[in-house]
């Protein structure tokens, strides 16, 4: 199990989305969890949104712990598919709150609509959803704790591979 949940790619191109989606999702965390750039800090957010989201405070921490230490560990690749998960399920609520309560699809970049839509959201859930399915990629303690080589057809690992040459 521990194997399947770290094992992945040697490929670029999943650190490239592994970091763009820890930076983008990091200060949102951060607003929630500590306060920082203008946020309310975890006890007025679990207040915000049990009142007007009527989501239940375990959720609110859970959700806070998801973008603030996921990001963390996303940024090291460190059990990269659950911190894409935690990230996935908090981004699916996020979009689904945001549409049901605007019916946007484009963000408000002028302030001509009422309230915010979701693209953001649904960049963020392809993200984390191919992080989720194929793992934290190159560059990434994931991959030096359980990765595997691609060698020809068959799946070598890492370290026997290193052995042999």
């Amino acid at each position: 199990m521990l194997h399947r949940l770290l094992n992945t790619r040697d490929d670029i191109s999943l650190t490239i989305m592994r970091i763009v989606l820890a930076v983008c999702i990091f200060p949102h965390g951060a607003q929630k969890m500590l306060g920082w750039f203008g946020g309310p800090g975890l006890a007025r957010a679990i207040d915000i949104f049990s009142h007007a989201y009527h989501i239940p405070p375990a959720f609110t921490v859970l959700a806070v712990c998801a973008e603030f230490i996921g990001s963390i560990l996303l940024v090291l690749g460190l059990l990269g598919r659950l911190s894409a998960l935690g990230v996935f399920a908090t981004m699916c609520v996020a979009a689904l709150e945001t549409f049901s309560h605007t019916g946007n699809f484009f963000m408000n970049w002028f302030g001509a609509q009422k309230g915010e839509g979701v693209e953001y959201h649904l960049l963020a859930l392809a993200i984390a959803l191919a992080l989720v399915i194929r793992g934290a990629g190159a560059f990434s303690v994931d991959r030096l704790l359980g990765g595997m080589r691609e060698s020809g057809n068959e799946r070598v690992p890492l370290r026997a591979n290193a052995q042999s040459a």
